[in-house]
């Protein structure tokens, strides 16, 4: 296996971990009742409350979870 496609398939490997745990979260969140949906919509994460829906990239969706997961665990 040359480097080239050693790098590629862990940056795969890397993307979906990520993947898996924003899906979690989002699952997480809907299970704690803080958020109402989530899922991809037009390359962005959507995160749907009752009164609004936000989009933002897989990295800034991975944040907001977390923190609002924190918030009620403080």
């Amino acid at each position: 296996m040359n480097e080239e496609l050693f790098r590629h398939r862990i940056n795969q490997e890397l993307e979906s971990i990520s993947f898996n745990k924003l899906t979690e979260l989002g699952n997480q969140s809907i299970r704690l009742q803080l958020i109402i949906g989530h899922g991809w919509r037009n390359g962005k994460y959507e995160i749907l409350h009752r009164d609004k829906a936000l989009l933002m990239s897989a990295e800034e969706a991975q944040t907001y979870l977390e923190n609002l997961i924190k918030k009620i665990d403080c």
